[in-house]
């Protein structure tokens, strides 16, 4: 469930990728909703996917529903750090 970093977390980090976790701030970078950034909201351990606030796609009654995203198609913008465990600190 890993996404590549941002070019300045790299640096910062010394570290190319993460696992996603919730809270992070991620960038899609494949398929329709490309390019927009959100939080994300839901990690789907079984289905391998991310749901991002802000990418959904509309139903055919028109009510919209989060747009299931796999990790790999994304990047990791800004990181919840709430976990000390999660970069060794």
């Amino acid at each position: 469930m890993g996404a590549m970093l941002s070019e300045e977390l790299k640096e910062k980090h010394e570290i190319k990728t993460l696992p996603v976790r919730l809270g992070d701030t991620v960038k899609v970078l494949r398929g329709d909703h490309r390019g927009k950034d959100g939080k994300v909201s839901v990690v789907d351990l079984k289905s391998m996917t991310i749901t991002v606030d802000g990418v959904s796609v509309a139903k055919s009654d028109g009510t919209e529903v989060p747009r299931p995203i796999q990790p790999s198609n994304v990047m990791i913008t800004k990181l919840e750090l709430k976990d000390k465990k999660r970069l060794g600190d």
